[in-house]
């Protein structure tokens, strides 16, 4: 596990904070900034720019909630959320924010290296999950435009699928390009001049 990494807490307790940062140090991580209020969540990201968020509340609400959301999607970072008591529509309102661990009862010192190791392999395990799946869109979308392309010089130049595949595959090596935009340029023009 990474030893360098930036961790942000945030936990309104003073006393607690010394407890949780003792825990950080002695699990090997000492770059630990805290963070008394939520509100000051996504300023505190944009400045410290953590790899990690670990988030200590004894009742989390829709507002708390909002931060984190707001903090994980403009920054693409783990969060791990512990709390002392929770509801199924919290829990998976926690989750849709992008909280990558959601501990209920609470903060246990002894637990903390545990669950922001699992933290983050559970974010990278969701961040390949999105990565693959936005592949695949984009993948079915270039299908899209290829075919529509394809049936365009069928359609203008009364020619097979399999040689309007093949002319489109020849115009792109010639212009040293790709298929895909060669496409796109045929559809985009087709579409200017119907």
């Amino acid at each position: 596990m990474n030893r360098d990494l930036r961790i942000l807490v945030v936990e309104p307790d003073p006393e607690r904070v010394r407890g949780i940062i003792a825990a950080l140090t002695d699990a090997g991580w000492s770059d630990v900034k805290a963070l008394a209020q939520i509100s000051g969540l996504d300023r505190s990201v944009r400045e410290f720019t953590p790899d990690i968020v670990l988030i200590d509340l004894t009742n989390p609400d829709r507002d708390t909630l909002e931060h984190i959301s707001f903090a994980t999607q403009t920054s693409k970072r783990p969060v791990a959320l512990f709390v002392d008591q929770t509801d199924d529509a919290l829990t998976q309102a926690a989750l849709n924010a992008g909280v990558s661990a959601y501990v209920v009862d609470g903060l246990k010192m002894e637990r903390i290296k545990s669950v922001l190791e699992t933290a983050i392999a559970r974010f990278k395990i969701m961040r390949q999950m999105r990565s693959e799946l936005d592949a695949a869109k984009q993948a079915l979308e270039d299908r899209k435009t290829i075919d529509r392309a394809k049936g365009i010089l069928m359609r203008q130049r009364n020619i097979s699928e399999d040689d309007a595949y093949t002319l489109l595959r020849k115009t792109a090596m010639g212009q040293n390009r790709k298929v895909i935009d060669v496409a796109h340029a045929l559809v985009t023009a087709a579409d200017l001049l119907s």
